[in-house]
């Protein structure tokens, strides 16, 4: 048996098509007793109203917002500063009466949803950098959060100055620093970032946050050596326990850590208290995000606050909103007992 359409239906009961569609979609353009008749009447016929999907591309808006992340979605649901972000994303599109899709940043391209969505809110520059590509040249709305892309509108802090500010906030001249980084090279395990290109300068969130640790260690006349300077593929606790094992391990022992996430800060401080070292006395360490775990943790940790859920919120706005300039937002540095 045939599907039935908006056409067959409108046959059967004797009405227009204009009629049918009202009676799903502009509900006070019909008496409510004959748009209950109507609807009665379509579904014993099985006709569920106008195709969706058909709509949207007449319409050119379907009321749905892709949301890009920078990863797999398995990493990103579990991580806790996307999972905040999303939080902060959905909550004001959901007041917009607008709907939320998650896409993965490791995608092969954008072609199987790019015809059924409003746009795209790019959070963070995607591990396949050809969806970058695919972004520069898309007709749809594009927005940034993390990452700059020109000529569209971006959500962001102000990564060099704030971790400038945490740098600051924990170094003392002649310090022996080391950062544990986050995606600076093409590398997919822990590693020492050595003589590797650094990876997407240009627009990556964790090159920002390098340069400010590298101006405030040249303020205070401090170097970073290449051994102490470490990539993760990952914000995560097997990546930070292996860069901050082979760190701690070196003599002498770096005085600092600084950190380009919460998650990163705290499994190196377990790794630094199961070596037996005091915190902050032998060892400070400075993590980036403002996660609820890090006030739960001993010695709490001492962190830039981003608050990714308003980040989120305001993405969301700035997206619905239509404009195009560049919003920075503001953060916090909480020291806590690691520094």
């Amino acid at each position: 048996m045939n599907k039935p359409t908006l056409k067959s239906v409108a046959k059967a009961l004797g009405v227009s098509t204009a009629t049918i569609s009202n009676a799903f979609n502009r509900p006070d353009q019909l008496s409510v007793a004959l748009r209950e008749k109507i609807l009665s009447a379509c579904a014993e016929l099985g006709y569920d109203g106008p195709n969706k999907a058909a709509q949207s591309l007449r319409k050119g808006c379907s009321g749905i917002v892709a949301v890009i992340l920078s990863d797999s979605l398995e990493y990103m649901v579990s991580d806790p500063v996307a999972s905040q972000f999303l939080q902060g994303v959905a909550r004001e599109l959901e007041r917009q009466s607008k709907h939320l899709l998650l896409y993965s940043g490791s995608a092969d391209n954008l072609d199987s949803i790019t015809d059924f969505v409003d746009g795209f809110i790019c959070y963070g520059a995607p591990r396949n950098l050809k969806l970058i590509e695919q972004l520069k040249r898309c007709p749809k709305r594009v927005l940034t959060v993390d990452f700059d892309l020109p000529g569209r509108p971006s959500v962001n802090i102000d990564n060099e100055q704030a971790a400038y500010d945490s740098a600051m906030a924990v170094l003392k001249p002649g310090d022996r620093v080391a950062v544990l980084g986050l995606r600076l090279i093409d590398a997919a395990d822990s590693r020492t970032v050595g003589t590797a290109p650094l990876w997407d300068n240009q627009s990556s969130v964790s090159h920002r946050r390098l340069d400010g640790y590298q101006r405030a260690m040249q303020q205070l006349g401090l170097t970073l050596s290449n051994e102490l300077l470490w990539h993760l593929p990952e914000s995560n606790q097997a990546c930070a326990e292996t860069a901050a094992k082979a760190v701690l391990s070196q003599s002498p022992a770096p005085t600092v850590l600084l950190c380009m996430s919460d998650l990163i800060a705290l499994s190196a401080m377990r790794v630094a208290l199961a070596l037996g070292l005091r915190i902050p006395e032998q060892l400070r360490v400075v993590g980036f995000d403002g996660i609820e775990e890090t006030l739960r943790y001993h010695p709490t940790l001492s962190s830039v606050w981003q608050f990714s859920d308003q980040k989120g919120e305001a993405a969301a706005r700035a997206f619905q909103s239509g404009q195009d300039d560049n919003q920075l937002l503001s953060y916090e540095l909480r020291l806590g007992e690691s520094s």
